[in-house]
């Protein structure tokens, strides 16, 4: 199945969409919401499957599916935690700011907890207050599970995972270095994330998602120019189920919880850092690792960071060229300070 939410008040009206991305079809009878649907899954997902069904079939009676009218699957979340399960980026970035990476990060996740009170729409804009923040993108997969008990183990979180989306999880690099100087964690550095329209069942994803990964190149494009398309299954030292179970290691985790990948990054063939698409590689999910591997090839880095005007795009795509969630695509607004 393929989920979404449309603008509507504050948590969105429940919607199903077809495969291709071109129907949809209202589900609030259903369930109203995304949210309530994941609190009540073993109940009302085999309603949402034959609705699905109904609608792939031309049996149900839908509308024009527009991506512009989405918010984020879930507009806001009772929990959203992004690990950092690549930690090729790990490195690459502390790297840029002068930090030695501890050994202890091969084997024991990181993450931090994002804001969930709000996120931006899939085609929303990305407010800028001031551009000596130094705003970054970072192209991630997402999870949504259901209900997770404290101390559930990796094999057992795997039957948690309920709905796959993709994320964008804005980053003001400027403000990082002294927020993490004081040793409590990101917090003004880390405004609203943006998810893709459409989240999904991980039985739609086939045989690229193997219920712990999903093995597809991830697209992020910066004024319609390649960024990056880093396989999201590649180098991911810690799995989604891996995750779960660090975020439940001392507390439960509620319906609708959303844990992210953290930004996906692909070493090069040689065991290096990756390198651009300019140069045959497959780029980079954030514009900080491309910053770093300029820094290390050219002596500076050279490419700036997103201004005002700038526009984003995040998607993935099966082979034939489809889109699976839709697309992020934001344009950065100049907030300005207020008065």
């Amino acid at each position: 199945m393929k989920l979404a939410s449309l603008k509507s008040r504050r948590d969105g009206a429940l919607i199903l969409v077809s495969r291709d991305l071109t129907r949809a079809v209202a589900a609030g009878f259903v369930a109203p919401t995304l949210q309530s649907a994941i609190e009540d899954w073993d109940a009302v997902a085999p309603e949402l499957r034959a609705l699905a069904a109904r609608l792939e079939c031309g049996l149900r009676e839908s509308f024009p599916f527009r991506e512009q009218d989405c918010a984020s699957p879930l507009p806001r979340a009772y929990q959203w935690a992004d690990g950092s399960a690549y930690v090729n980026h790990v490195a690459l970035v502390r790297k840029s700011r002068g930090a030695e990476m501890p050994e202890s990060f091969w084997s024991d996740p990181l993450m931090y907890q994002g804001g969930s009170d709000v996120f931006l729409g899939p085609r929303d804009a990305i407010p800028l207050l001031d551009e000596k923040h130094d705003l970054d993108l970072e192209a991630e997969v997402a999870i949504v599970t259901d209900d997770v008990p404290m101390g559930v183990t990796p094999e057992e979180a795997r039957d948690h995972i309920k709905l796959v989306m993709l994320v964008n999880d804005v980053t003001l690099r400027g403000l990082v270095p002294p927020e993490l100087a004081k040793g409590f964690g990101f917090f003004q550095s880390k405004p609203a994330s943006a998810f893709s329209p459409v989240a999904v069942t991980p039985d739609e994803l086939d045989d690229a998602w193997d219920g712990g990964r999903l093995s597809l190149p991830l697209l992020s494009f910066v004024n319609g120019a390649p960024l990056g398309r880093p396989d999201a299954g590649k180098d991911m030292t810690f799995d989604f189920p891996r995750l779960i179970a660090h975020a439940a290691r001392t507390r439960a985790l509620s319906a609708g919880t959303i844990i992210g990948s953290g930004t996906i990054s692909n070493r090069d063939a040689d065991g290096g850092p990756g390198r651009p698409i300019a140069q045959g590689g497959d780029g980079y999910s954030c514009i900080a690792e491309q910053r770093v591997v300029e820094k290390l090839i050219e002596g500076a880095p050279r490419t700036p960071f997103l201004k005002a005007g700038d526009v984003v795009r995040i998607e993935m795509r099966v082979a034939d060229g489809r889109s699976i969630f839709g697309a992020i695509e934001q344009r950065v607004a100049n907030s300005g300070p207020r008065p």
